[in-house]
């Protein structure tokens, strides 16, 4: 692993409480870079604003670490934690994002996840970048009340940075979902490409009326980024926070550790935490979001579907109106369920990891009724 220490500024460790996490973190204090080893979760912090709130350049704030290291693990976590302090703004905005990549990329080669807590949202297209450096196609799930989608005419910001992984050659994204809409932000352009491009999208209220919709999109990603402004203002209370719709405190938790269970999730970045008045309650709710994601983590199965699925009951299901059969697989061990979507070998091996699509009960269900689910349409569309 290729040395990335150059790019972190020590954190200032404070006396931690007896078995808190502050006492079992590894911190990057000075002269003492953590010594990174396989299955690790490493957190770090970016104060980069210029690409969305400029007049925060320069300005930082994470006293969400404080809060953090007061929580106690989690009953079965077994795994090491890594603080390795703070990537701070470049001499210009290009500097920090290729710090970004060039970090992610070694933590996700080495098989440690790494937790990015940042400054503005469009710091999600250097961990989205880290990926093109492992020519690995992926899927981003953004949990944001937008998309996001900006112009590629128009330079990168923390409200249009999608467009920019759209347009970036090689492309890379395979698919992309957005959980928590709202449609009084979204163009109806924005909805159109989104079709277009056979991509997902889980409205707030349809999350709030079943929130294990938005558990498949989760599940099938890569990379998880998290707008702190999609929660509402009652609930994350600053200068940058008014909304007064958006997720409760305990649905952004749950979200996460939905995010920490997937065995695919490689990478994490939780962005929009904005310098100006932010409450004490918020930056606890910063540690917490934190602290669920671990403990998703420690409860991973590893049974996404790959190579033998002998430990899987396999339904086939015949359609009336397609020719072949669709094949559904249920997990023994956590008894989630995935689709298998035909791939066509003329195209390579370079989507082959996306053919077995995430899905719940209720797409069997509605299988059987001879209807064909929208997430096996929509992935036979993009692999085809």
């Amino acid at each position: 692993m290729k040395d990335i220490s150059i790019y972190f500024q020590p954190v200032e460790a404070l006396e931690a409480k007896s078995e808190s996490l502050g006492s079992v973190i590894q911190i990057h204090t000075e002269g003492n870079f953590p010594d990174l080893k396989k299955n690790g979760i490493a957190i770090f912090y970016c104060p980069e604003f210029r690409n969305g709130e400029e007049q925060l350049h320069q300005k930082r704030d994470d006293r969400f670490r404080n809060d953090l290291w007061d929580l106690f693990p989690g009953l079965s976590w077994s795994f090491e934690i890594y603080d390795l302090g703070t990537i701070l703004p470049g001499e210009n905005i290009n500097d920090t994002y290729f710090a970004i990549s060039a970090v992610v990329a070694e933590l996700v080669k080495a098989q440690v996840i790494p937790l990015m807590i940042g400054g503005t949202q469009d710091l999600t297209f250097p961990l989205y970048q880290a990926y093109q450096q492992l020519e690995q196609t992926v899927n981003l799930v953004a949990v944001d009340s937008k998309f996001d989608l900006g112009s590629p005419e128009e330079q990168i910001s923390k409200d249009g940075y999608l467009s920019q992984i759209l347009m970036h050659r090689p492309c890379f994204l395979f698919n992309h979902s957005s959980i928590g809409i709202q449609l009084p932000f979204v163009r109806q352009t924005e909805v159109d490409l989104f079709e277009k491009l056979y991509f997902d999208a889980c409205r707030l209220g349809e999350y709030n009326a079943n929130y294990k919709v938005a558990e498949p999109l989760i599940r099938n990603a890569d990379i998880m980024s998290l707008d702190l402004q999609s929660i509402r203002s009652s609930d994350f209370k600053g200068d940058f926070y008014n909304s007064p719709n958006g997720f409760y405190a305990d649905q952004i938790c749950q979200i996460v550790r939905y995010a920490g269970i997937s065995d695919k999730l490689t990478s994490f970045g939780i962005f929009n935490l904005l310098p100006g008045n932010i409450t004490e309650s918020s930056n606890q709710l910063v540690a917490q979001i934190i602290w669920y994601f671990l403990d998703g983590i420690s409860q991973r199965k590893g049974d996404f579907p790959i190579g033998s699925k002998k430990d899987y009951l396999k339904f086939i299901v015949h359609m009336e109106s397609y020719e072949n059969d669709l094949v559904f697989y249920k997990s023994n061990k956590s008894d989630r369920w995935w689709m298998e979507v035909p791939y066509p070998l003329k195209s390579g091996v370079r989507f082959e990891r996306h053919h077995m699509v995430p899905c719940n009960h209720e797409d069997y269900q509605l299988a059987m009724q001879n209807e064909m689910p929208d997430l096996w349409w929509k992935t036979f569309q993009k692999l085809s």
